[in-house]
Parts: structure tokens; C-alpha cells; sequence
């Protein structure tokens, strides 16, 4: 455990949303629910979580102040359609009035989701990321949402945007509106301590993804792009602290912290890690946060001739042992060991067969448009025959 007090990572923000940040503010939950004017929530998570002792204390907090929470758990850990469809059912059935979305990515994703959909007369992809698609929302219909992670990662509870698969198609979509954004988020540390090892290392390097992403992408946007490099500073100093003791509540927090400034700077952009993972998660059902972190350091190489001077005042500002691009690659191949990421994407399921179905997809995806240099299906058949085969020339 670190000298440094949990106690003072602590607080409460207005940007991008009102976050309670720091150990215990689940006790919160009640108050968080009533302001945004939730008499009856419910509580939307995953299975795996709904059986953990952590589901019944939070709705057991709701129940002693007197807001009756339903829950339901019935989210894929890539949600489909068909969940957020029984997602709404189940709202509609319980006469809820709000969304408490719990969890990690998948669960919180499903939940915005949902609280999207429940006042909708239109189709789910109806409102997919494109053009002004989203303006089609009734927003008068939409339900409010207070969120609450319990991974470090993904950063949905400050997002606007959901990733939901089209079974249909066999491909993740980006659904968006701007006030999908929870008005209330409750950041408690101290939630995601029971997180085992292998999912703090993925939704971890997930983190990272979102920063570094966001930080090498073109166009100006100083705001996100800070965010960005002390975001990836915190990883730096905690993300091999928590993964060792699940415990230490400093490492937690900064952990959590940095997945929520991975997803604010996003706002920039993403790039070729994103565009493959969003196809290899779809396909073959991997888990989001382990693509980002297998295909992190081809990414980099592809896109080494225009982001070396930006990596190089990267490393120096992390005060990484050894500078400049080759320092930062250094770092993330042996974090990536340490943490017991694949090297391929050959043991996600990726096959030689795949590649040209999965270059083809990753280059329409939304994330595609903002990376440093320009993908086609051409190039990205080629970078994902590298993590395939490991390739690292």
C-alpha cells in the first residue's frame, strides 16, 4: 500500500458530468437517485456482478432510504440488441423512473443504452453514430441515469455514446447522443478492489488505449490532449500496483481516475487500435480492453512517422527511464509482459482467413477517421497480419 492516504483522492467535479469521487461515496447512491427525480430505479449490470455480495448491499443502500430498486443483469459481456431490448422491457414492466447503470463497460453500456431507448419509437440502430442521426432522439423520452463503475477502464459513466453489437451484421455500433453523458457519476475506488488480476490488467490497458489514442490524434483540442498525458502519467504510476494488490486503494483510485480522463479525451479521437478492436470484439467475442492491449504497439509503429516528436515529449513527461519513442515503446511491451497480455492477436482467435473480412470492417469504423495516418483496407490487412504473427519489424 502506498504511504500516499486513499482518504485524499477524493472529491467532487462538474467536468465532464458531476462525479463523486472517492472511497465510500456509493453511500451516496440514495441522494444521487432523488436529485434527478428517481422515486423507482433500476439497477442494470452483468450477471457475473449481479451474483457478487456488491449488488444487493448498493440496492439494500437505495431500499433503507426508501427508493425501491429493481435489478436487472441479463447483459452479454459484448451487449447486443436483444439485451438492451430486454433491458427496456423489464423497465417498462417495473414502472421504473431511472437508470442506475452498474458496472463495467459492457453494463454501463447497455444501461445508457436502455435509459435511451425507453421512450423511443424507433429502432435501437436507428440512432447509430452517423451523420446527424442522432438528432432522430426524442429526447423527452430519454431517462436519466446516475452510473457507477466497478472497473477501471472503459470510462462509459463519462461517455455519450454506447457500443452495442448488431448480431445481425456481427458488428459493434457506435450509438450516440449527447445526453446519454450520466448526469451523476459515483467513482467509489474502493468498488473495484475485488476486480481479479486479469481484468484489472485488461480494463487497464483499455485505459491507456483511450489516452493514448486520443493523445495522437490529429486536430487541435489542448483540453483533451492534456487530459490525455496525465491520464497515461497515472496508468504510469499505479496500473502494475493494482493488478499486483487489488487492494491498495491509492493505485485504485488512480486508476480510476484515468479511465474516466482516457474517455473525456476521446472526445478527440481514436485511431487503429479502437478501428480493429471494435471487428475483432464483434467476430470473435474477445474482450475489448485485451485487443486494445495485444494490438497497442503495431498501432504505434504503423503511425511512427508522424507521432515520434509526440511520444518522444511523452516519455519525458512520464519520466520513463529511457526517452523518446523507442523509451515509450520500451514501456509498453514490458508492461504488457508484466500484466500477462498476449503478444498476438493469433491468441484471440484471429486466423490468417479472418484477416481480409476484419481489415475490410475496421476500415468504416468510426474510430478509423481519426487516426494519424490514413487506413484503408489494404494497410490494415497488412498491420493485422503483424499481430497476428508478431511482427514487430
Amino acid at each position: 500500500m502506498s504511504s500516499l492516504d486513499a482518504a485524499t483522492l477524493a472529491g467532487k467535479w462538474n467536468y465532464p458530468t458531476t462525479m463523486h469521487f472517492g472511497v465510500g461515496r456509493i453511500a451516496m447512491l440514495p441522494d444521487a437517485c432523488r436529485s434527478l427525480g428517481m422515486s423507482r430505479p433500476l439497477l442494470i449490470t452483468d450477471p457475473g456482478l449481479a451474483k457478487l455480495p456488491l449488488v444487493p448491499q448498493t440496492v439494500a443502500l437505495n431500499e433503507a432510504a426508501g427508493l425501491p430498486t429493481g435489478v436487472f443483469s441479463q447483459v452479454r459481456a459484448n451487449p447486443v440488441g436483444a439485451d438492451v431490448d430486454a433491458g427496456v422491457a423489464a423497465y417498462k414492466a417495473g414502472g421504473h423512473d431511472g437508470v442506475i447503470a452498474f458496472g463495467g463497460g459492457s453494463a454501463l453500456d447497455a444501461a445508457k443504452a436502455v435509459a435511451l431507448m425507453v421512450g423511443q419509437d424507433r429502432p435501437l440502430w436507428d440512432f447509430e453514430d452517423i451523420g446527424d442521426w442522432w438528432t432522430r432522439v426524442n429526447v423527452a423520452g430519454m431517462a436519466p441515469v446516475v452510473a457507477v463503475p466497478t472497473t477501471s477502464g472503459t470510462g462509459s459513466e463519462v461517455g455519450r455514446a454506447s457500443v452495442i453489437k448488431d448480431e445481425d451484421a456481427e458488428v459493434k455500433k457506435i450509438i450516440f447522443h449527447p445526453n446519454m453523458l450520466p448526469a451523476i457519476v459515483i467513482a467509489d475506488p474502493a468498488l473495484t478492489a475485488g476486480l481479479p488480476p486479469f481484468l484489472t490488467a485488461a480494463t487497464g490497458m483499455d485505459a491507456l488505449s483511450h489516452s493514448l489514442e486520443a493523445f495522437c490524434a490529429p486536430g487541435f483540442h489542448p483540453m483533451a490532449e492534456g487530459i490525455a498525458v496525465e491520464g497515461m502519467r497515472l496508468v504510469h504510476l499505479s496500473l502494475l500496483d493494482a493488478f499486483r494488490d487489488g487492494n491498495d486503494l491509492v493505485a485504485r483510485a488512480r486508476m480510476m481516475a484515468a479511465s474516466s480522463m482516457g474517455a473525456t479525451a476521446f472526445q478527440r479521437g481514436l485511431g487503429a487500435m479502437h478501428a480493429m478492436a471494435h471487428p475483432i470484439g464483434a467476430v470473435l467475442d474477445a474482450h475489448h480492453g485485451t485487443i486494445n492491449a495485444v494490438v497497442m504497439p503495431y498501432v504505434l509503429l504503423f503511425n511512427r512517422s508522424v507521432i515520434e516528436d509526440r511520444l518522444a515529449r511523452l516519455s519525458a513527461y512520464m519520466g520513463l527511464p529511457k526517452g523518446g519513442f523507442t523509451g515509450f515503446l520500451d514501456w509498453v511491451l514490458g508492461l504488457r509482459e508484466q500484466l500477462g497480455i498476449p503478444h498476438t492477436t493469433e491468441a484471440l482467435g484471429v486466423t490468417e482467413v479472418l484477416i481480409p473480412r476484419l481489415a475490410e470492417m475496421a476500415a468504416v469504423d468510426p474510430s478509423a477517421g481519426t487516426n494519424p495516418l490514413k487506413l484503408t483496407p489494404q494497410n490494415l490487412a497488412v498491420l493485422l497480419e503483424k499481430t497476428r504473427t508478431g511482427d514487430l519489424s
